[in-house]
């Protein structure tokens, strides 16, 4: 049966180029480069058919492996950033290119078991076991909520210093244990700008595979407070309006999403 081959060096993701000038993932019956003996070659399960599973659309398995070095001498095939392959490639396919490198980071970052530091081996397509003491280990989520905050016809809109580029984007920030998303939206809002909010509204969530999350977004309303940043994770941030918006997120992230859905309504 044919495959999908999902390759990645690092975070690169290796893409066929097509006649037409559009973008696909290598498929056929054999990898489309050389694979060492002993690479991992990992069988990925299909997306959830809300995303459009490539299982529901091909007559073809999926599979993800890494290389130590990235494919320059072949001019069939381009090297891409998986965040920039959201502008090459189909949704489902940059979909599922996402789950495929969250499972190759975690295949690396769990060589050795945490218990006994024996190694681990692949036990099923997703979880590990140790070779000595037995340990189990599956992939790891890290969850995170994302809230745009609503204040008469405003927005509150931030600058992250971690932000690559000068665009503003939403408070954010990862669910600590024993919270539950809404006490996460509401702690995250206090700490990054001394803010009280209401009315938590979920919104939709979206997989973040940098490097492995899940990010839960939500709408809220100003209740009480003046913006005080906490300037060791915000340099800027402010209340703005539809017409004077700054440079705001690009079209894959759930931020961008929620921005939009707030532009768009009346």
């Amino acid at each position: 049966m044919k495959k999908y081959w999902f390759i990645f060096c690092k975070t690169e993701l290796l893409l066929e180029k097509k006649d037409d000038g559009t973008y696909t993932i290598p498929y056929g019956e054999e990898p489309p480069i050389e694979v060492k003996p002993w690479t991992t070659i990992h069988n990925i399960g299909p997306l959830p058919s809300q995303y459009g599973s490539l299982f529901q659309m091909h007559d073809g398995e999926i599979k993800a492996l890494r290389i130590d070095a990235p494919v320059a001498d072949d001019e069939r095939y381009e090297m891409c950033p998986l965040r920039s392959s959201y502008y090459k490639l189909p949704t489902d396919l940059y979909l599922t290119a996402g789950k495929c490198q969250e499972i190759i980071y975690w295949d690396f970052n769990t060589q050795y078991c945490g218990v006994c530091g024996a190694p681990m081996k692949l036990h099923t397509d997703i979880s590990k076991r140790c070779t000595q003491c037995g340990k189990e280990v599956w992939p790891q989520l890290a969850t995170a909520v994302i809230v745009l905050i609503h204040k008469d016809d405003e927005v509150l809109l931030v600058h992250a210093n971690n932000f690559r580029g000068d665009f503003f984007g939403l408070v954010a920030g990862f669910v600590e244990t024993g919270e539950t998303l809404e006490q996460a939206v509401e702690r995250e809002v206090a700490e990054e700008v001394g803010l009280k909010i209401k009315n938590i509204r979920y919104f939709d969530s979206q997989p973040w595979p940098y490097p492995c999350g899940l990010m839960v977004g939500f709408h809220a309303d100003y209740e009480s407070g003046e913006i005080k940043l906490q300037r060791s994770e915000l340099g800027d941030g402010g209340w703005f309006r539809k017409e004077n918006l700054p440079h705001i997120p690009e079209k894959l992230s759930i931020a961008r999403r929620l921005i939009d859905d707030w532009l768009c309504s009346e």
